[in-house]
């Protein structure tokens, strides 16, 4: 399958009273629900764990001046607590509006948090994925990830990214 290798732009910032309403009415494409939770669901999760050092951000892209095309979390550089808590760097939700989808926004959230946490020292990226047909086992192929044989505590696929040092 061709990958776009095309360079899309997006902008991580973070949530605020000004946008705040915006990111939270980001909406998956009907039938994705299984595979991410909603934008309050995930920040709810945030404040449940705080040991998993929960970093997220509004996903703009300069092209679209509307407002948010998506939401990132991350675990940043945690203390791992299987099977709750995977780390120390874990790709923990990554949402792109479905009016935005298929046009390398994800790609780019996922090559700019790749690019940030190496520079935090991080020598790979986790995450996990829901196993099911129109899943995103192949978007995490694609970009470079790879099954590492476990599953977490609710029975997703864990994936690794390796982020060799520059």
């Amino acid at each position: 399958m061709a990958c776009n290798l095309t360079a899309v732009a997006v902008t991580l910032e973070e949530i605020t009273d000004e946008n705040r309403e915006a990111v939270l009415a980001l909406r998956v494409a009907p039938g994705q629900e299984q595979f991410v939770s909603s934008v309050q669901d995930s920040l709810a999760e945030a404040a449940e764990y705080p040991p998993a050092k929960p970093w997220y951000r509004a996903v703009f892209a300069p092209d679209e001046p509307a407002g948010p095309v998506g939401f990132v979390m991350v675990s940043w550089n945690c203390e791992p607590q299987p099977p709750e808590i995977i780390g120390p760097w874990f790709l923990w939700k990554l949402l792109i509006d479905e009016r935005y989808q298929g046009r390398g926004y994800g790609a780019a959230v996922v090559r700019q948090i790749a690019e940030l946490v190496r520079a935090e020292g991080a020598t790979e990226l986790l995450t996990s994925f829901v196993p099911g047909d129109s899943g995103p086992a192949g978007f995490y192929q694609r970009l470079g990830f790879v099954p590492t044989g476990a599953l977490d505590d609710s029975g997703e696929v864990i994936v690794r990214l390796g982020l060799p040092s520059t």
